[in-house]
């Protein structure tokens, strides 16, 4: 045997031995060692990588509304069909900013969200000063929702009516319609009773969505169970609404929209709490998917979310509704794309249409023949991407730094099961021309 043989096979066992070690070593803890990382920097505590992300919203939002002109308001209002002419899209950039952060001793914090849109000509066919002539919500809608009171009562509304001069249909820039517009009936109500009409003088689809806040949220850091992470823990103080006529319907669950627990499996639901909706929404697990090159989950809104209760019994709750589809003038699709290891949406596309249901009610002359139909008044789509920089960290952090890894675990056992054999071989081979 040759000088210095039995040491380099005494080092090319050492060097598999170590090899193998570290990639068994790696395999078995590097899992675990990811999920302690995440788990570490989902928490909502201003240390964590994910704390300016859920603070002040990185990711441009854009918020596009299409318009139901009506084309014959006079046919209409003597029982024709109703014609109508898409007008749009109207694009807003929504830009959202928590405040108020305030932590709490029991593992939450509590804040103020407030939304502010600022109009996108470039993205946008038309002005916030088109006109367009729409149904007079007011008048249409108070009118079916006072069909069932007595005669005197119904002409006396009717009568409120032609004194403010209020008729079925208005001609309205698309600015009044969205934001609002000063009504001397709103005014008018505000006076007799204060506090009626929640946003002063103004009626308008969205007035009070622009520079307020959404309500005060208080969720759970994660600080204690990291599976809690994001979960609404409470809404202005309560943990239910008396919107509906149901305990199930009136339940403020999951988040409040932006962020979910890390871990989840499709399995899992993703269910939030939507002031703008007065109610809790549900997304089931649709696919697996990518973005840009990101691993993902994608959610979709169910066919029961907007069912009646005759189709769907737990949505009894949010009745009086009528067909399907059609609850509180509102239909929905909603989509989002969830990174699952960490719980962050990646793309979120949320498309709701507002609907009106009109009809002839005969002691309010303003509804003068109209035929029962259901009028759809506007759809608008709230959407968001990660994009740019923040996309690049996710992916290298999420899918490269682990892919790398698991690469160097795979390759140190490979190598380090190669040295032992060639190890074992120059063993054998030295045994044997030595014997």
């Amino acid at each position: 045997m040759r000088a210095g043989a039995p040491r380099r096979v005494a080092a090319c066992g050492v060097a598999g031995l170590v090899l193998l070690a570290a990639g068994l070593a790696l395999l078995l803890v590097l899992p675990g060692v990811l999920r302690e990382q995440v788990a570490k920097n989902v928490r909502i505590q201003p240390d964590s990588m994910f704390f300016n992300l859920w603070k002040d919203l990185p990711v441009p939002f854009y918020f596009s509304v299409y318009i139901f002109e009506v084309l014959n308001p006079k046919e209409v209002f003597d029982g024709k069909k109703p014609a109508v002419e898409q007008r749009g899209p109207y694009v807003f950039r929504e830009y959202r900013e928590k405040k108020n952060i305030t932590f709490h001793e029991n593992g939450t914090v509590s804040f103020r969200e407030y939304r502010r849109f600022h109009f996108q000509p470039e993205r946008s066919n038309g002005t916030e000063e088109d006109y367009v002539v729409v149904p007079n919500i007011l008048v249409l809608g108070a009118a079916v929702m006072l069909e069932d009171l007595q005669s005197p009562l119904q002409i006396a509304v009717s009568t409120a009516f032609s004194l403010f001069r209020q008729k079925a249909f208005m001609n309205r820039t698309v600015g009044e319609l969205l934001w609002g517009y000063d009504d001397p009936l709103i005014k008018f109500l505000n006076t007799i009773r204060p506090g009626l009409m929640p946003f002063g003088d103004k009626f308008g689809l969205l007035v009070g969505m622009n520079n307020t806040d959404m309500g005060l949220f208080t969720v759970n850091t994660g600080a204690n169970d990291i599976s809690k992470v994001q979960m609404v823990d409470n809404w202005n103080g309560l943990k239910q609404v008396s919107y509906w006529n149901s305990k199930q319907c009136n339940g403020i669950n999951g988040t409040a929209g932006e962020l979910w627990p890390p871990f989840m499996t499709p399995s899992s639901p993703l269910e939030f709490y939507s002031p703008d909706a007065c109610r809790s929404i549900k997304l089931q697990f649709r696919e697996t998917g990518e973005y840009g090159g990101i691993p993902t989950y994608r959610y979709v809104a169910p066919k029961t979310l907007f069912a009646n209760g005759t189709d769907y019994p737990p949505n009894e709750g949010f009745c009086p509704c009528r067909q399907s589809g059609i609850q509180n003038m509102s239909s929905c699709r909603l989509s989002l794309m969830r990174q699952q290891m960490t719980g962050a949406p990646l793309n979120v596309s949320v498309r709701l249409q507002l609907n009106l249901f009109i009809k002839r009610v005969p002691r309010i002359i303003q509804t003068g023949k109209i035929s029962p139909v259901v009028l759809p008044l506007i759809w608008f789509e709230e959407s968001g991407v990660l994009d740019g920089k923040l996309l690049n960290e996710f992916y290298t952090y999420l899918v490269m730094v682990p892919t790398v890894l698991g690469y160097l675990q795979y390759c140190a056992i490979g190598v380090g099961a190669v040295l032992l054999a060639l190890m074992s071989f120059l063993w054998l081979r030295n045994k044997v021309g030595t014997s």
